[in-house]
């Protein structure tokens, strides 16, 4: 195991996410199962108090886990020196069996982890709790995969040897190599341009006629959360091709080092923000004609769907400018 730092920080925090998670997944059920808004009993009293110390603890612990993706990330590009063969984050990733899977569960509870704030934002504002269930019923999907997450990356880093020979971005992510990297690294760059630039134009679209007219909200999140998957391929099959110059060169790491002026971490931090928000608009949709929240759901509806339309709009500036600009010229 190599310490440091970084990893220190990413290995504590991990254990604090899995035990105030599990703590809160614990009342989280028995809120589920006792709860009664007309009942003045003791119990349903204490409940009422236990849920505001669990909404302040996910709170804190979950936006822990929002930063922890790019820590974990930045913490793999930086150690990349210590390997035979690794270039980037990517062959860091590649030392062991764990590294990528912790980062697939990063992504995911990244996703998970914004959803379940913007609930507990809405839930927090309403007077009557009005969706303290929907809160705690996804509490009890997220704390699971946080405490698979904190086990994979304790197992990843015990794994992490200086001594190992691991593979380079140019194998992970080429034209013939197995698996999603090769997949996404073969798809043709016309064709993923056409989508991106569809997608994320229905996206805008969508999303100005959501913020200006309050119609059309489903149609909106729905196109946002497409772009962030195909946003997400684009940038392996032909974003980071305008960065590098190098038409074989798909590696979505290189992108957060020092020579790229660490773009990377805008370019996902754009990403992750817009998909996220735009993802949030779809999730509220429901509660909107809950009496307590009918004042309260459009306004953050409003402000979520500002944030991903600007994020999103900085995402595409950034390529397209990029693309402009570049010496590579592709299609």
């Amino acid at each position: 195991m190599i310490l440091n730092p970084a990893t220190l920080a990413l290995q504590i925090t991990a254990l604090l996410v899995a035990a105030m998670g599990m703590y809160a997944g614990y009342y989280g059920i028995r809120i589920l199962a006792k709860w009664d808004l007309g009942s003045g009993s003791e119990e349903q009293l204490e409940l009422e108090r236990r849920t505001y110390l669990i909404s302040t603890i996910m709170s804190c612990i979950l936006v822990f886990e929002l930063m922890s993706l790019f820590l974990y990330v930045y913490t793999a590009d930086s150690l990349h020196t210590l390997f035979t063969g690794a270039m980037c984050a990517a062959g860091t990733l590649a030392v062991n069996s764990f590294g990528y899977p912790v980062l697939i569960l990063k992504v995911v509870n990244f996703v998970l982890a914004g959803v379940w704030l913007i609930v507990n934002l809405t839930d927090n504002r309403g007077y009557d709790y009005p969706l303290i269930r929907i809160k705690y019923e996804l509490l009890n999907l997220v704390v699971p995969l946080l405490v698979l997450e904190s086990c994979l990356l304790f197992a990843y880093f015990a794994g992490v040897k200086p001594d190992i020979i691991t593979s380079c971005c140019g194998s992970l992510f080429s034209n013939e190599s197995k698996g999603l990297s090769g997949d996404l690294a073969a798809l043709p760059p016309v064709t993923m341009m056409a989508l991106f630039f569809g997608s994320m134009a229905a996206t805008l679209i969508s999303g100005l006629r959501f913020y200006l007219k309050r119609s059309g909200g489903y149609l909106f999140s729905l196109a946002a959360t497409a772009t962030f998957a195909v946003s997400l391929a684009s940038l392996i099959s032909f974003i980071c091709l305008y960065f590098y110059e190098l038409p074989t060169h798909h590696c979505p790491f290189c992108l957060l080092q020092k020579e790229y002026h660490y773009i990377g971490y805008l370019l996902y931090a754009s990403l992750f923000s817009g998909g996220v928000s735009g993802i949030g608009v779809g999730v509220l949709m429901p509660f909107r004609k809950v009496t307590s929240l009918a004042a309260i759901i459009p306004l953050l509806q409003r402000r979520l769907t500002l944030i991903s339309l600007i994020c999103n709009l900085l995402f595409t500036l950034i390529t397209v400018w990029k693309m402009y600009f570049s010496a590579l010229k592709l299609g």
